[in-house]
């Protein structure tokens, strides 16, 4: 299984210009919580506990700041940056030292995922090769693309194609073997000077070695990348925290919930935090206990 994982939360943050004029775009917020909170949940709930921060020189230190070494959480977080965004792909080599000779699960820092991840665990638990995902959209024109055969087979791959061959978009959560440093330095920049995600997913298509799972209708995708992505995932996560009177990507539940720290260490959490609803909320759940109703989701 894939015990490391990359959390890419790097770029100029330009679609989202001017709020990132202020803060860099992973700490805006997602209704209650930081952007961030929800990729890192996600990497969290498939199990990893070793997670390695990518992003811009500028950004780190309010990051690092945030989150601090994640001692805090039962896990460990290191940081790297990447002073100019040259691609999904090249985190794998500035995270190679990172990743050693591991297998590497990679999240981007905008992508929201709600609903439950078992998909996610057994891609993670695959012993050879990569694993993507497809989620069908209604412009798919605007992502990577997968195309299957007649019996369900992944056998091509585009980066944003004029002429989507599915309407099958591959999310921003991928988990590839060890080979996947070895695989990135082989790579070229594609027109736009960029180390694409997609062709180091097409190396592993040709070796046949590329498993693709579809996520259910039940499954939510959501990438806040744009002012009006960010709104509706913001009123999302809204409805849904107001319906069930649960919290989603609550890190210190999931904590809790995965076994990461147990209920002393989330009590002294807790007192250290000023009051307000997500005092409250956390009090709450360290009352109940880790076992204590559903499962927390990304």
């Amino acid at each position: 299984m894939n015990k490391k994982a990359i959390l890419l939360a790097g770029g100029a943050g330009t679609r989202l210009f001017p709020l990132t004029k202020i803060v860099c775009k992973q700490l805006l917020p997602i209704y209650d919580k930081p952007m961030i909170c929800y990729p890192l949940a996600t990497l969290m709930l498939g199990g990893l506990r070793e997670v390695l921060i990518i992003t811009t020189p500028k950004d780190l230190p309010m990051l690092r700041n945030y989150l601090r070494d994640g001692a805090q959480l039962g896990i460990r977080i290191e940081y790297a940056d990447q002073p100019k965004p040259e691609g999904i792909a090249q985190a794998f080599l500035i995270g190679a030292k990172f990743i050693r000779d591991s297998g590497a699960s990679l999240i981007l820092g905008d992508n929201i995922f709600y609903g439950k991840l078992d998909f996610y665990r057994d891609a993670l638990a695959i012993e050879r090769g990569a694993c993507i995902f497809g989620y069908q959209v209604r412009d798919p024109e605007r992502y990577g693309v997968v195309e299957f055969d007649a019996e369900g087979k992944a056998i091509s791959l585009e980066e944003k194609p004029k002429q989507p061959k599915s309407h099958f978009a591959v999310p921003g959560l991928y988990v590839y073997d060890e080979r996947v440093v070895d695989f990135c330095q082989t790579l070229r920049p594609s027109a736009r000077g960029e180390l694409e995600i997609t062709d180091l997913n097409l190396l592993y298509l040709k070796e046949k070695q590329l498993h693709v799972k579809l996520l259910s209708r039940g499954m939510a995708w959501l990438d806040a990348g744009t002012q009006a992505s960010l709104l509706e995932a913001g009123n999302y996560i809204a409805t849904i925290e107001h319906r069930q009177g649960l919290k989603i990507a609550c890190l210190e539940e999931v904590a809790l919930r995965m076994g990461f720290i147990n209920q002393p260490q989330l009590s002294a959490i807790t007192d250290r935090l000023p009051k307000g609803e997500y005092r409250d909320y956390l009090q709450m759940v360290c009352d109940e206990g880790p076992s204590a109703g559903p499962e927390p989701v990304g």
